[in-house]
């Protein structure tokens, strides 16, 4: 990789960093304003949705939504106080508890949906080119790769 000065990497992360707390947190609080749902409950919901049998396990949803163990236990707690996923053993290797996504879960989910694209719409794609929404997700997707490759605290 070319050298790229440190004034100007500094100014680029800063700049991601800022535009990536700014856009989540507007995005966030009007998701919430329309739905009553945290915007990270229905990014957890939505994880679930995709994986086979809609479920998956604590540690690796954890790991895959970036969070810790402890705040996603915390999530669930309150989605399952919400009807909207259960807590079930893991079959293949009972030392691990799975996150199930229920029918109401799925239901929440649907209900939610329409509103953050519309959220997402108005905060980010609009502002956006289609090839710059191909590049952020390159670019994005890059990133998570070197998250994904430093071991977790612990290991």
């Amino acid at each position: 990789m070319d050298r790229i000065e440190p004034v100007v990497l500094d100014g680029s992360v800063r700049a991601f960093s800022s535009a990536a707390r700014r856009l989540t947190e507007q995005v966030g609080q009007e998701f919430r304003r329309r739905t009553g749902m945290w915007q990270i409950h229905y990014e957890m919901l939505t994880w679930l949705a995709e994986a086979p049998d809609g479920q998956v396990c604590l540690t690796k949803l954890a790991r895959t939504m970036g969070i810790s163990t402890s705040r996603l236990s915390h999530l669930v707690d309150r989605a399952q106080d919400e009807g909207w996923v259960e807590r079930i053993p893991d079959p293949a290797d009972h030392r691990f508890v799975l996150a199930r996504l229920t029918d109401a879960g799925r239901d929440a989910l649907c209900a939610a949906a329409p509103h953050q694209l519309a959220c997402v719409r108005s905060h980010f794609l609009e502002r956006l080119t289609p090839e710059q929404v191909l590049q952020l997700r390159e670019i994005s997707e890059a990133l998570m790769g070197c998250v994904d490759e430093v071991p977790a605290e612990g290991n």
